[in-house]
């Protein structure tokens, strides 16, 4: 998968969004021929590998490039910058696919979590809504955590990018912002656990590679304070529990998604109890492969 394009999303003052190709180091603009993402999700459906490969055209015919450094900023009107990879899409998640993720979750809840093991283990898996477009961020904005809480961390995840036809077009990075108490306290919280504003973070592209198998890679999450570094921490892929078929088969039960769907697939990496994002932390989540999707965080 060296060769697969990744598929960016950025802005252009006075233009609004445009998509991209990265390559070494280069953006290739390719808005003269994929005008959004849902476009490209929609007339991508029953014609996967067409659709990539005219992607890759579309970048070899490009005559607007120019270096990604350009686009290294916090989001401002005025200027580049680097958008969430998805424009009408839902952000949908797995919760408790890696083994960690069970014992987590069972530490953090005031009643044992016996909720946590019996979903690790069952046939249907957790799926359950992340976000919307907007309240998801991409690579430089600001990442949030929830001021009614007190525990709050990230959750660094590969992501699965999907058609509407349920059909897959590669992966990306996410990152699940959670408030561990909020959870903890009551599963049915879940929801305001999880979703706010600001409470999800997807870049910095789309590696379009579909695939039935996990990509061979490593997780890694940095978190960084006052320019040192706070926690770290890697997995691998090889570690989820559940396989792509399967989480797409139940994503698409009795559901449907006419402008794609992102789904997170669970978090591996957890940081010790005692540990709580502060207001200008810094994650990075880097997925060999694919690149570093690096935020901010602010309250909201």
């Amino acid at each position: 998968m060296t060769n697969a394009p990744l598929l960016i999303r950025y802005h252009q003052p006075g233009e609004g969004a445009r998509l991209g190709v990265l390559r070494g180091g280069a953006v290739h603009d390719i808005s003269h021929a994929f005008p959004s993402l849902f476009e490209f999700f929609r007339d991508s459906c029953g014609v996967v590998d067409r659709a990539i490969a005219a992607v890759s055209e579309a970048a070899d015919a490009s005559s607007r490039r120019f270096p990604a450094a350009e686009l290294d900023r916090a989001p401002a009107a005025e200027a580049m910058h680097w958008l969430p990879p998805l424009d009408e899409q839902e952000v949908w998640a797995a919760g408790v696919t890696y083994l960690d993720s069970r014992k987590a979750r069972q530490e953090e809840a005031v009643d044992g979590g016996d909720v946590y093991a019996r979903v690790y283990s069952a046939e249907r898996p957790e799926i359950f809504f992340k976000a919307s477009a907007k309240n998801t961020v991409g690579h430089l904005d600001a990442a949030g955590f929830r001021a009614d809480s007190r525990w709050n961390v990230p959750e660094p995840e590969l992501a699965l990018v999907v058609n509407p036809a349920l059909e897959m077009l590669g992966f990306t990075i996410g990152n699940d912002m959670s408030s561990r108490d909020i959870e903890g306290e009551n599963p049915l919280y879940l929801p305001q656990a999880k979703v706010y504003t600001a409470s999800c973070a997807i870049g910095p592209g789309i590696l379009l590679a579909p695939s039935d198998e996990w990509l061979d890679t490593t997780i890694r999450l940095v978190i960084s304070r006052d320019g040192e570094d706070v926690f770290s921490g890697e997995v691998s892929t090889d570690q989820i529990k559940r396989g792509i078929p399967e989480l797409i088969d139940y994503l698409g039960r009795s559901n449907s998604y006419p402008g794609g769907v992102i789904l997170l697939t669970g978090a591996g990496i957890v940081p010790p109890a005692e540990f709580t994002l502060h207001v200008d932390d810094v994650v990075a989540i880097t997925i060999d492969g694919i690149g570093t999707l690096r935020n901010s965080v602010i309250e909201v």
